[in-house]
C-alpha cells in the first residue's frame, strides 16, 4: 500500500495519574498497550514522571519517544530565548509525532495527572488535532488525589470551586483567593513565596493545606502554617470550602 493510501494512526493524549500507577484507568492501561508509539516529555538525564508511572505498560516491542526539554529552570518563563526555545521544542516534537502517524501507527502520547487539565499534552493537541484522528483519555488528576488526603470534603453543599495557577500576579492571586468558596492553586515551585503571601492576605492561611507528590510514596501532607519555604513541582496549596449557603 502506498503512503497516500495509508490510513493515519491515531494520537492518543493518555492522562496517566497523579504518581501512583494504581491510579492509571483501565482504558488508559489498554490504550498503551495498543499503541506502537509511546511518546512522553521529560527533563534531560531522565525518563520523565509520566513514563515512570506507565512502565508496567511498556513492552520492548514499543517505539519509545522521549521530548526531552531543551530547558527547564535554566530561564525564567518570560524570558523571550525561552518563549523561543520551548515553542520551537513543541513545534518539532509534534512532526516527530506526526511521521509516526502519517505512517499508520498511532501514538500514546503520556502525561500526568489529566492531559487536558493544564498538561502538556496541550501542545501535541493543538498542533496535531487538526491533521490526525485524536482522543484523549481522561485521568485522575493530582487536584482531586491532593483533595482526598484533606481532613474535610474539598467542596460542600453549594461552594464554588476555583483552581488558580500560582503564576498570576500576587494581586490577581489575592483577588482570586478572596472570591472563592473553594480554592486549590497549582503551579506552585518558584512561585511558592508569592503565593504564600496571597494566601495569608487573603485571610485563608488557616484552612488551607499543602500537599506535596500527592499519591507518591514521599507525599506530604501538613497544614498551610507548616509548609516549607520551597516547593517541589508536583505540589498544590488546597483549601477546602466550609459549605456556607447564600
Amino acid at each position: 500500500m502506498s503512503s497516500e493510501n495509508q490510513a493515519p494512526g491515531k494520537l492518543y493524549g493518555v492522562s496517566v495519574g497523579p504518581g501512583d500507577p494504581d491510579l492509571m484507568t483501565i482504558r488508559a492501561i489498554r490504550t498503551i498497550e495498543a499503541c506502537p508509539v509511546v511518546a512522553y516529555f521529560c527533563k534531560r538525564g531522565t525518563s520523565g514522571q509520566a513514563r515512570r508511572i506507565a512502565a508496567d505498560c511498556i513492552t520492548e516491542e514499543h517505539v519509545e519517544l522521549p521530548m526531552v526539554y531543551p530547558v527547564t529552570v535554566e530561564l525564567p518563563p518570560n524570558h523571550p530565548d525561552y518563549g523561543r526555545q520551548i515553542e520551537a521544542f513543541f513545534d518539532e516534537s509534534a512532526e516527530r509525532l506526526a511521521e509516526h502517524l502519517a505512517a499508520g501507527r498511532s501514538v500514546a502520547a503520556l502525561n500526568e495527572g489529566d492531559a487536558f487539565f493544564y498538561g502538556s499534552f496541550m501542545h501535541l493537541f493543538l498542533r496535531l488535532a487538526s491533521r490526525f484522528p485524536t482522543e484523549v483519555v481522561p485521568g485522575v488528576t493530582s487536584m482531586m488525589c491532593s483533595a482526598s488526603l484533606l481532613p474535610r470534603p474539598l467542596t460542600l453543599r453549594d461552594d464554588v470551586l476555583s483552581v488558580i495557577p500560582g503564576t498570576l500576579g500576587e494581586e490577581a492571586l489575592v483577588q482570586a483567593l478572596r472570591n472563592a468558596d473553594a480554592a486549590v492553586v497549582m503551579k506552585l515551585g518558584q512561585n511558592l513565596p508569592k503565593v504564600r503571601r496571597a494566601v495569608i492576605a487573603a485571610g485563608l492561611a488557616d484552612r488551607a493545606w499543602y500537599i506535596e507528590r500527592a499519591s507518591m510514596e514521599n507525599q506530604r501532607v501538613m497544614p498551610f502554617t507548616e509548609a516549607p519555604d520551597v516547593a517541589p513541582y508536583f505540589s498544590q496549596i488546597v483549601i477546602p470550602g466550609e459549605g456556607l449557603r447564600r
